[in-house]
């Protein structure tokens, strides 16, 4: 099954994403970080250069705190444009920002609108390696990596995810709570890191079939030892060991991969860890 984009939502709502121009802010940008305190991220939003927005009739915002993830903001129509000189600047704009309304660029008339207002500060997509563009077509696909209801577990990217045996074993089972995790975990090939906090030695593994990372760290849940033979003897000799095992990820790998190239640099990183010669790998 392929993975939800942010243009299938988009058709969804009834909106061509040929229509739609996708505007990604950084909260590393200083001038966005303090127009957004000031919580005029809109009026921000809006001004651009003259020209912006031509050939489209919205405006998809996304923001990004780390790393390649950007969570949806809102979406709007555009309207009309008017020069950006110093009268025309919001009140209450920081003067750190102020300073750019010269009368050389543009401020655009933006609407929002309410179509996609359900997936509003819930929806986190992959924005890409290419983050200095921060302006693209919505044709360009944005793999949603999850959806994340009210009052639910929120995931926040692969890079801070450290996991003790218990927390996955609670992500596996509950898919309500940690719906984001799931959706997450699934969408990745990966190589990832199994540490045991007893003794630090470590076990290194690929996930790349169906489900990606979530279905082979579904079989650790269900097993205690993913079917792999010296943690197998582990936890045959300390039976309850496994609630020490640590979860992690080393690397990130695209669907489109090889078995051949993923068994490679599965092998790269047993290699780099020595975890054949002095951890849970047998070969």
């Amino acid at each position: 099954m392929n993975q939800l984009s942010f243009s299938d939502v988009l058709i969804k709502a009834g909106i061509d994403p040929k229509d739609v121009k996708l505007i990604r802010h950084a909260y590393s940008d200083k001038c966005f970080s303090a127009c957004a305190e000031a919580n005029l991220i809109k009026e921000y939003t809006s001004h651009q250069k003259n020209g912006f927005s031509k050939g489209y009739k919205y405006w998809a915002i996304f923001i990004s705190s780390q790393s390649t993830l950007a969570k949806f903001y809102g979406i709007y129509e555009v309207g009309d444009s008017v020069p950006d000189s110093r009268d025309k600047a919001p009140k209450g704009l920081p003067d750190i920002y102020a300073k750019e309304y010269v009368g050389k660029n543009a401020i655009f008339d933006l609407t929002p609108i309410d179509c996609l207002k359900e997936y509003e500060n819930k929806l986190i997509v992959e924005w890409g390696n290419a983050t200095r563009s921060w302006h693209q077509k919505a044709t360009n696909e944005k793999p949603i990596i999850s959806i994340v209801p009210d009052s639910k577990k929120v995931f926040n990217g692969f890079e801070d995810l450290i996991l003790d045996y218990d927390t996955l074993k609670e992500i596996v089972e509950d898919s309500v709570t940690y719906e984001s995790f799931q959706i997450a975990l699934k969408s990745i090939y990966a190589i990832y890191l199994i540490v045991d906090k007893e003794t630090g030695k470590q076990y290194v593994g690929s996930a790349y079939n169906k489900d990606g990372l979530f279905g082979r760290w579904r079989v650790y849940v269900e097993t205690g030892h993913g079917n792999n033979k010296l943690m197998k003897e582990v936890v045959c000799d300390y039976p309850e060991r496994y609630h020490a095992f640590q979860f992690s990820i080393l690397q990130i790998l695209p669907k489109t991969v090889t078995d051949d190239e993923i068994v490679h640099i599965e092998n790269r990183w047993k290699d780099k860890l020595l975890s054949k010669k002095f951890g849970m790998n047998d070969n």
